[in-house]
């Protein structure tokens, strides 16, 4: 099929076209098919990206089904999939069905709902297989329009704060993404990112203000990314707008925000630092590794004292992301096969657990944890499904969660057993918040009056876990299906990141060497 990548990118977009033209909005009726249309919409692209994995060759470690077209002003319109973003194209229409059917209980301006998340999908879906610099970083700073709409007309009471906490943080970060971006199509002349990942920035040795640059452009140019990319993940101490933005958007927004906009910062880290900057990578791999186990330490010690549900669950998010940067800085293969089912695996684990949270919101329009307890007595099929994700989110192994914290703790034990010893930790500390939440939401005994009419799941909402539950076990059981479609495309990574360091070695030594000659 012709053309592939870009139907599956702009039908959502298409389908949000039709909803803004020809839907009108405010009764019942249009509401429910705004409703249906969405929900075909999203369907559809899932199915139809289902053509994208079957065509795609895992041995090829390039980029596959290239599209690519002159574009306004010169600039170039360039479509492609490798081994490690066709999972996560994967990933983003797989949920983005369930985001809608769990929104059928909306019932404020629907149409314009569901045209926010229609046209959020195919910018999310642009930023995984776009592969012209310019064309990345419209669909990446684009995404931030419909989220912030989201947060900001559909959210809880502090839905403005938080909004605009979420656009200025993941915005202002992005700044001097922009700016690297224009000095790298200035030094590489071109903004093709096969031929960047290719191209050798400077890595000599330069200072500013008698302050020795060590790795030269190559620093400088990683740095600016990282500003971006640190505050997407988001890694500590940038990741102050995920509790606030995660507490205050609706149950959708939060599942999006949870389950795949967080992984475009480690999709921008492996892109973009790893193959452009290994030199820049390497200096500044401690800072990121003892941040990212800070993070898990600091985040998972937050995440035990608070009261809001989804703010707990939004400081696991920091902290398992924190073992997704190590893993990926960790530059080996266990380390970042690990840091990709991780991200993979967060996405449906803790996707799941805020619409778990969203379920007993929907009955109770409260998600502080003291006023529930006992929920097992009147709910039983819920505190099922809530302690398989809980386990999952812990890392029980059968579960997806084990593979991705085994992989990334394995990958960072070779790199820095420091960093791994601390990070471990965090695995006992996840294992302390996630079973304090269930013991006081879920067990005990049904005291409180306000819930003692309370209903179990729906069958619909029962059948939006069903698809959830299933990944969750098979990767679990069985993620060869994961790692084989990444390892050759992860080998090649690492394969050049070695290559790359080795090099840049070389040449220092041979400058060192260089440098008495030249005195004598």
């Amino acid at each position: 099929m012709d053309n592939l990548l870009s139907i599956v990118t702009f039908l959502p977009a298409l389908a949000a076209l039709i909803l803004a033209l020809f839907l009108r909005g405010g009764d019942k009726a249009a509401d429910r098919n705004a409703k249906w249309l969405a929900l075909i919409a999203t369907s559809a692209t899932f199915l139809i990206s289902l053509f994208i994995l079957a065509q795609f060759d895992r041995n090829d470690i390039g980029f596959q089904m290239v599209e690519s077209a002159d574009w306004l002003l010169g600039l170039q319109y360039k479509m492609g999939v490798d081994g490690i973003s066709v999972l996560f194209v994967m990933l983003t229409t797989f949920i983005m069905p369930l985001v809608i059917a769990a929104s059928w209980n909306v019932s404020t301006r629907v149409k314009e709902y569901m045209i926010a998340f229609l046209l959020l999908e195919t910018l999310m879906l642009g930023v995984f297989m776009a592969l012209d610099l310019v064309l990345f970083y419209l669909f990446f700073e684009a995404g931030l329009i419909p989220m912030f709409l989201i947060i900001g007309i559909w959210g809880g009471k502090e839905r403005i704060y938080a909004s605009f906490k979420f656009f200025l943080y993941t915005f202002l970060g992005s700044v001097l993404m922009l700016v690297a971006m224009v000095a790298m199509a200035s030094n590489a002349g071109t903004t093709d990112i096969p031929t960047l990942m290719l191209h050798e920035f400077s890595s000599a040795t330069f200072s500013i203000l008698g302050i020795p640059v060590v790795g030269g452009l190559q620093t400088m140019l990683f740095l600016a990314f990282f500003a971006s990319f640190a505050v997407k993940m988001p890694m500590w101490p940038v990741h102050t707008w995920l509790p606030d933005a995660h507490v205050q958007a609706p149950t959708a927004g939060s599942v999006v925000l949870a389950s795949i906009l967080l992984k475009m910062g480690g999709y921008g880290f492996l892109r973009f630092s790893l193959p452009m900057f290994p030199v820049g990578s390497e200096v500044l791999t401690p800072l990121v590794l003892w941040m990212s186990a800070i993070a898990i330490v600091y985040t998972s010690l937050v995440a035990l004292v608070q009261e809001d549900m989804k703010k707990l669950i939004a400081y696991s998010s920091v902290a398992h992301m924190g073992y997704v940067t190590m893993g990926i800085f960790a530059g080996n293969q266990q380390g970042i096969d690990g840091a990709i089912f991780q991200m993979l695996s967060h996405g449906f684990v803790s996707g799941a657990l805020f619409l778990c949270v969203g379920v007993i919101y929907d009955r109770m329009h409260t998600r502080d944890i003291d006023a529930y307890g006992g929920l097992v007595n009147r709910m039983p099929a819920y505190a099922m499904i809530f302690m398989f994700f809980t386990m999952a989110n812990v890392g029980l192994p059968g579960t997806s969660g084990f593979v991705g914290e085994f992989l990334t703790l394995v990958g960072i034990f070779q790199t820095n057993t420091w960093v791994a010893a601390v990070a471990t930790s965090g695995v006992i500390l996840s294992a302390a918040y996630a079973l304090w939440l269930y013991r006081r939401v879920v067990m005990g005994d049904l005291i409180k009056e306000s819930l003692r009419t309370i209903k179990d799941m729906t069958r619909r909402e029962k059948l939006i876990f069903a698809p959830l539950i299933a990944m969750t076990i098979w990767l679990g059981i069985y993620p060869a299906p994961i790692l084989d479609r990444i390892g050759p495309s992860v080998e090649a990574l690492v394969s050049n990141y070695d290559t790359a360091l080795a090099a840049a070695d070389s040449a220092t030594q041979v400058a060192d060497n260089a440098a008495p000659a030249a005195e004598h």
